[in-house]
């Protein structure tokens, strides 16, 4: 990773809420990590915390944020917040069961083709991709040689992922995020962009340069 000038991206899920795994979340506002998941963004920083971390983005969300401000703070960096980086809009969907979402005929759509998928009243799939591809992208051009870390949505890592490496939006169901897990990516310039792991929750951490303490 070092010498080339590419930018490694370190892509973190946000840690759980009481409605994680319950109720399909997206840009519901006023959700704050649960006991667990405080436990879990710790337990993230303290894997993160040898590693050279020039910034710390995250998505708008209250969720997003309380896991990203406990990321920075062994870093002493203020949390940067992208807009690019945020949930899918699932429109009408927004903050429902989703047991009772599951029982709707998108849903298979959802999990076998979501390139065709826009939710009701929201966002395309294939949108939210873009945006969040673009996000990633833009802040690489700005962190060249850097590594950086990225808070956001399950969603929305499995399609960057997907994005930059160029496989296509219908198989990233396939991949699997967990609460606080880390995903790393790294970006070389004039090189195709390389996983360098994907769904960390261990304890040893991913694979990172490490930072120089004074």
């Amino acid at each position: 990773m070092a010498g080339d000038d590419g930018t490694t991206i370190v892509l973190v899920r946000h840690a759980t809420t009481a409605a994680t795994g319950k109720r399909l979340g997206g840009w519901t506002p006023g959700v704050h990590l649960d006991e667990a998941g405080v436990a879990q963004a710790e337990s993230a920083a303290q894997r993160l915390a040898t590693a050279a971390v020039a910034a710390v983005y995250s998505s708008p969300l209250e969720r997003t944020q309380d896991t990203a401000r406990i990321i920075a703070r062994p870093h002493q960096l203020r949390v940067r917040t992208r807009r690019g980086l945020g949930e899918v809009d699932y429109g009408d969907w927004t903050d429902k069961p989703l047991g009772q979402l599951r029982r709707r005929k998108l849903w298979a759509v959802i999990q076998a083709t979501p390139s065709r998928v826009t939710f009701p009243g929201g966002e395309s799939i294939r949108g939210a991709q873009a945006r969040a591809g673009d996000a990633t992208e833009s802040l690489a051009d700005q962190h060249p040689g850097e590594t950086i870390v990225c808070v956001s949505h399950a969603d929305v890592i499995k399609a960057v992922v997907a994005h930059h490496l160029g496989m296509p939006l219908d198989a990233f169901q396939r991949l699997v995020i967990s609460p606080a897990s880390i995903t790393v990516l790294h970006l070389p310039v004039g090189h195709a962009p390389g996983l360098l792991t994907i769904n960390d929750t261990g304890v040893a951490g991913p694979p990172l340069p490490r930072r120089s303490d004074p």
